[in-house]
């Protein structure tokens, strides 16, 4: 059984806004208190470099763009490890609610037979983490709204 967090929330803000913000990755050291650093092209198969924020621990992580929906969604994997042993995804969704609301649904899961190795000791900072960006984009695209 996967390791999952979703979080979703509704931002007083257009669907264009709340994009917008998700994918200003310049900007993310300024309001995202998980991932401060990060840099991608969204194109399918190319790398996402990131430096994420786990408790009082920081690190470089990279991985790799699955898909992008521009406007819409984007997600990325981590490389997957040889057997079956660990493999993650991680999904931004964007839906409007009418012309001034959004959906935000934040998608993360992380299986195969090493993920209580991960999972043990970052359990905790990885659903602190999501929740501390979920609720940050919130505050940051209603404020640019």
């Amino acid at each position: 059984m996967a390791f999952v967090i979703d979080d979703s929330v509704e931002i007083a803000a257009s669907a264009e806004v709340v994009w917008k913000v998700l994918t200003d990755f310049d900007t993310y050291g300024e309001w995202n208190p998980f991932v401060s650093e990060c840099t991608t092209t969204l194109d399918p198969g190319s790398p996402i470099d990131m430096r994420v924020h786990l408790g009082p621990r920081e690190r470089a992580q990279r991985e790799w763009i699955r898909s992008c929906t521009p406007g819409v969604e984007f997600s990325y994997a981590m490389k997957p490890v040889p057997l079956g042993a660990l493999h993650s995804l991680r999904s931004h969704t964007v839906a409007p609610l009418g012309a001034t609301g959004t959906r935000y649904t934040s998608h993360f899961e992380l299986g195969g037979w090493l993920r209580a190795v991960v999972t043990g000791p970052m359990g905790a900072a990885l659903h602190s983490g999501f929740a501390g960006m979920t609720a940050a984009l919130k505050t940051r695209a209603e404020h640019l709204a």
